[in-house]
């Protein structure tokens, strides 16, 4: 089974799977000859939909194997009878690390100690903390699952919310009812239909003032204008990894709103990001090639 990888690392991992023979391509390039029999695609590393457009040059394609747990440029663009599996499992320790981070930063004031910093100003004063913090998770997979063991040294209560409810998890028709009674709510969910604005003015109302907002998912999971007039008046705070429209452009409002502290979609980007997927991606294509059901499928969105 010939599978089509963009870098030497994807070569690497998947040397020894049995019965797949890898192929390096160069997305900006003329593919080579073993386009016409390739079975298995792997695109590029938040690859745009430039590389959704190379599938119609692999007549033979059964399988694309994605390096990120998102799916939502791909799912519903693919041609008829070719699967979609995810990389889930292998972003979702850094995503978490970051969580900590931006609620670390939050809580204990570095923002202002950083601009303090900047203008050579001893600016003493007391902190929140992270500990004893109530914090309700969005989304009840692998991300959320990270978040949990890390979140927990710090004495934080933790709350699930899912698809549906389930033992240890609440939900999402819960959610309402769940915000108020949490100081941060950290959103990690994927981007489908369903969780498209999921993030509305009514969820950011339920928020308590002086809540934290993350969002680790996808930019249009949070609706952009309600979160920016609520951060306007100062009520609550957010950390965003991921905004809509993404990139953010430089004249866009929530480069000054007060209390938002923004990274440019780097949670998973670290540097054993890609050892890790590509371990994730070698299971997914070796299952594929004995046959089996790639245990990431993407079904419905997830």
């Amino acid at each position: 089974m010939h599978v089509l990888v963009c870098d030497q690392e994807g070569l690497a991992a998947l040397a020894d799977v049995s019965g797949v023979a890898a192929v390096r391509y160069d997305p900006q390039a003329t593919l080579p000859d073993e386009a016409a029999v390739a079975q298995v695609l792997v695109p590029p590393f938040l690859a745009t939909s430039s590389a959704v457009a190379l599938t119609e040059q692999l007549p033979r394609l059964r399988l694309v194997q994605l390096l990120t747990a998102g799916a939502e440029s791909w799912v519903g663009r693919l041609p008829a009878g070719v699967a979609l599996s995810d990389c889930r499992g292998a972003h979702g320790g850094a995503t978490a690390e970051w969580i900590v981070a931006v609620l670390l930063a939050h809580y204990r004031d570095l923002s202002a100690f950083l601009r303090a910093q900047d203008d050579r100003r001893w600016d003493y004063h007391r902190t929140d903390e992270l500990a004893g913090k109530r914090v309700l998770l969005v989304g009840a997979g692998d991300v959320a699952e990270h978040t949990v063991r890390r979140l927990a040294p710090f004495e934080v209560t933790t709350t699930l919310v899912g698809r549906r409810a389930r033992d240890g998890v609440h939900g999402i028709d819960e959610v309402l009812d769940l915000l108020p009674r949490h100081d941060a709510c950290v959103v990690i969910v994927p981007l489908t239909d369903d969780t498209r604005g999921l993030v509305d003015a009514e969820f950011l109302a339920a928020m308590p003032a002086g809540a934290v907002l993350v969002n680790a998912a996808r930019g249009p999971v949070v609706d952009t204008e309600a979160l920016t007039a609520e951060l306007s008046t100062g009520r609550l705070r957010a950390a965003l990894d991921v905004t809509d429209p993404e990139p953010l452009p430089a004249d866009h409002p929530l480069w000054t709103a007060p209390g938002l502290l923004l990274t440019p979609h780097v949670g998973g980007s670290v540097p054993g990001a890609m050892r890790r997927a590509y371990a994730i991606a070698a299971e997914q294509i070796a299952a594929f090639a004995r046959g089996e059901r790639p245990p990431n499928l993407v079904e419905n969105g997830y």
